[in-house]
């Protein structure tokens, strides 16, 4: 660093270094435009030359700056500056701006000594609920481990680089080279491990990781290489935490044991319903150790070690030519009893198919139905009647056939019939439709009756913030009103949260809080309100929001106090 502190994109001032890690470091920083102080991420230089990485980079950290909650570290701003190599040509340094956490990292907690079960407990919540949070938004983390959540000093869990992992593993072209950026394997869940795509339950699994190393003091799988410990997540049973440590409640062996499920629809679905399971141990019923051993059989097989052992020898035993019989077979007078018999009965049936001799002459007083099938029904008729049969027009609607065209005739062709038989021919009408309603500005409840009025299904429904419509509102559908679609078609549906995000404007200026609240992306409606008992400043800085960061319902009134004292 030179004496002259560096500022990225003429606003972040770089201060002293308080971190480095595998991909990225962290240095303290200063915005200079709202004058708080901030975390600076400065990517490595590996990494920066990626353009793929780079561009996927700066999409996900977006994605995660939309995010506001108070168990996930804020991300401000994501960029890119310049710097002149030592070659003498400029090359990019991307970086991201975030909140500055004043705490330790879970990862040191845990080496500093044991953690008491109550902490164990409260850390995996908070982890949850910022979890639970971030796929409400559509945002998979697929990195957590005890590296990536802060303990603030007043004892709250922060967890961080939400999205970043994505940006690694979409721009690397192998597992071990994610395994390499990211860092250890020994919080992949199985589906990672096999490079197979992950969904929320992944972060789950990395979850239960992260539990039963709190309670264990160790993870559940250890090797000697990333690729050892990749295996045992895909085929090893862990052992339940309390065989490690007697002081962990059986309780809680289930609930990691569930957790840590290799199929993922074994697992918990979701974090709140991780969150459920763990807060039920606080005051529930301590299972037996019988009801834990069959736990563990049911998500991991009675042994899977022992079951590849079985396997092996099978195989063994299928190639050993050595191997001699211990009983004689049948008697040869019987052998060759039976070789005649069957003989004898080949030589019959074929002397019968012989004689017979199929006639290709139909009776006068019968007709055979032609195939008249994708033909016009005019054309069709005109087949009928040559054959001296009666043709009897049906419409149906039809996917695979041509409006105007014979779909199927009954009785079907081939079939013989008396001359003169009315043969009933059904005609395609081509496939039914119905017209999209106008969905925007309904209720769920007025959309969906809409939609079944005229023939259609509600299909998926998406719960997205709009700061200027109420809960359930429409928001858009995809597909687009007037159109026409096949009946039957399932439409999704946006539609509104009821709710909004607001972010932490506590060190804002007033000016810069109020237009941060009172935008188009909040439309919430700003008070202020002087405080007398603090020392003013200019221009005014806000000490306090009366709505904490987080969700609120639309056009919340927000107070925001600044210091108006001597």
């Amino acid at each position: 660093m030179t004496a002259e502190p560096r500022v990225l994109s003429g606003r972040y001032r770089v201060e002293e270094l308080i971190g480095r890690g595998g991909m990225a470091t962290v240095y303290r920083g200063y915005d200079l435009t709202l004058g708080r102080q901030v975390a600076i991420k400065l990517l490595n230089r590996d990494l920066a030359n990626d353009n793929s990485f780079r561009t996927r980079f700066r999409l996900e950290a977006q994605a995660a700056s939309r995010m506001a909650h108070p168990t996930i570290v804020r991300v401000y701003d994501a960029g890119e500056d310049t710097e002149i190599g030592p070659e003498g040509t400029p090359r990019p340094v991307p970086y991201i701006v975030m909140e500055l956490v004043r705490g330790a990292l879970l990862k040191d907690v845990i080496s500093a000594g044991p953690v008491p079960v109550a902490d164990a407990v409260r850390y995996i919540d908070g982890i949850l609920e910022a979890l639970e949070y971030s796929h409400r938004a559509g945002v998979v983390h697929r990195d957590i481990k005890p590296g990536n959540v802060m303990i603030t000093d007043a004892g709250q869990v922060k967890v961080m680089d939400f999205g970043i992992a994505r940006a690694v593993s979409d721009s690397s072209s192998t597992v071990a080279e994610t395994t390499a950026i990211i860092g250890t394997a020994a919080y992949f869940s199985p589906e990672q491990a096999k490079g197979e795509p992950v969904d929320a339950r992944a972060d789950v699994y990395s979850t239960g990781v992260v539990l039963y190393e709190l309670l264990a003091g160790r993870p559940p799988f250890r090797g000697e290489s990333p690729v050892a410990v990749a295996y045992q997540h895909v085929s090893e049973a862990p052992l339940p935490p309390s065989e490690i440590n007697e002081t962990v409640p059986r309780s809680l062996d289930t609930v990691a044991l569930r957790a840590l499920a290799k199929d993922p629809f074994q697992r918990y679905q979701d974090a709140a319903a991780f969150r459920e399971a763990l807060d039920a141990t606080i005051d529930g019923k301590v299972p037996s150790k019988r009801a834990v051993g069959a736990l563990t059989s049911e998500l991991y097989g009675p042994n899977p070690r022992q079951a590849a052992e079985t396997a092996r020898s099978l195989r063994q035993l299928s190639t050993d030519t050595t191997m001699k019989r211990t009983q004689a077979g049948p008697p040869v007078a019987w052998i060759w009893a039976g070789v005649a018999i069957l003989a004898v009965l080949l030589i019959s049936v074929l002397f019968w198919v012989l004689q017979i001799r199929p006639s290709g002459e139909v009776p006068s007083n019968a007709r055979i139905v032609p195939d008249v099938s994708g033909m016009t029904y005019e054309r069709a008729a005109t087949e009928l009647g040559d054959d001296d049969l009666i043709a009897f027009r049906l419409d149906e609607a039809s996917v695979d056939v041509a409006t105007g065209n014979v779909i199927r005739t009954d009785p079907e062709a081939g079939a013989s019939v008396s001359p003169q038989q009315e043969i009933r021919v059904y005609v395609s009408t081509g496939q039914e439709t119905a017209t999209v309603p106008t969905l925007n500005g309904l209720s769920q409840d007025a959309a969906s009756a809409a939609l079944a009025q005229v023939g259609l299904a509600l299909g998926s429904v998406t719960q997205r913030n709009d700061a200027g419509l109420s809960a359930g509102t429409v928001i858009s559908a995809d597909q687009a009103a007037g159109s026409a679609v096949p009946v039957g078609t399932s439409v999704n549906l946006v539609v509104a949260t009821g709710r909004v995000v607001i972010v932490d404007v506590t060190g804002y200026t007033l000016d810069a809080a109020t237009r941060e609240l009172e935008g188009a992306q909040s439309q919430l409606t700003v008070v202020t309100q002087e405080d007398a008992t603090c020392t003013a400043v200019d221009p005014p800085v806000v000490r306090t929001q009366s709505i904490a960061p987080g969700e609120a319902p639309v056009h919340s009134e927000v107070v925001l106090t600044y210091c108006t004292g001597p």
